[in-house]
């Protein structure tokens, strides 16, 4: 009778087939805590960012027209030289667009220095992100930064604005004989694009070329980080959901395997 009695305090303590005890306790903590973060990144994500469909073939190669990006909501202040930005300008469109800053405020940018480079306050920059040509035409991929030659110093307060298909986007160039020289006000942006959501998944590298002028370049958002509690959330919940099943699985086992000699 003790060895029976022994023995069911030793199920109860367990938690016999699967049920209670302290494994169950913390897979049931590790659920919960998965669900808050799980939906809580969704969260913070719907909060910080935007999605938008780029619709033209301005940004190739950077972004393909329909490709779905998702851009930072920020304060136009926030702006660096590099960034891919989506703003709103009622005198360039009245549906929100997708360029890259290449100057701000103060800043002389022209075309072209020596190579056919692109110069902000007489450095040269370097663009690996920008295409040139029309696809397939001899010497597509080589060329200036752009065809048609300006030099604009940029009203503080403003952003001169390119794309990153300088033959066919109509960008700050488009706009040379209007007040501001092409440029918009940085009130006029809405958001900083971060990555590409579809059909991949892409950050969006923000150009060494520009770190080395005053205010540098800005830093990605918190994208990776909500990625990242995302997919940590649904790992815990999995795992916390799997613990019960699994031990009761491992317990049936257990009770088939031949008693050994006595």
């Amino acid at each position: 009778m003790g060895g029976t009695q022994a023995s069911g305090t030793a199920g109860i303590r367990g938690g016999g087939n699967g049920r209670g005890g302290l494994g169950n306790v913390l897979s049931g903590i590790a659920v919960a805590v998965g669900f808050v973060l799980f939906l809580g990144a969704f969260v913070w994500g719907a909060l910080v960012y935007q999605p938008y469909t780029v619709p033209t073939d301005s940004m190739v190669p950077t972004v393909q027209p329909g490709d779905r990006v998702l851009a930072q909501r920020i304060d136009g202040g926030e702006v660096r030289r590099g960034d891919v930005v989506v703003f709103n300008d009622a005198t360039w469109s009245d549906s929100p667009m997708v360029k890259r800053v290449v100057a701000v405020g103060g800043d002389t940018v022209k075309c072209c220095g020596t190579g056919g480079r692109l110069t902000v306050n007489g450095r040269e920059l370097q663009e690996p992100y920008i295409e040139h040509g029309q696809p397939g035409a001899a010497g597509a991929g080589q060329g200036t930064a752009s065809d048609t030659p300006f030099e604009v110093t940029v009203p503080e307060g403003n952003l001169f604005l390119l794309g990153d298909r300088r033959f066919t986007s109509l960008d700050s160039r488009a706009h040379l004989q209007e007040a501001g020289q092409g440029t918009v006000p940085r009130s006029t942006v809405r958001a900083r694009v971060d990555a590409l959501a579809w059909p991949s998944m892409k950050m969006i590298d923000r150009p060494g070329t520009y770190a080395a002028l005053p205010g540098g370049i800005s830093q990605p958002g918190p994208l990776r980080l909500q990625l990242a509690a995302v997919v940590a959330g649904a790992a815990l919940v999995v795992l916390g959901a799997a613990y019960g099943p699994l031990t009761r699985v491992l317990g049936r086992g257990r009770r088939r395997e031949p008693a050994g000699a006595r």
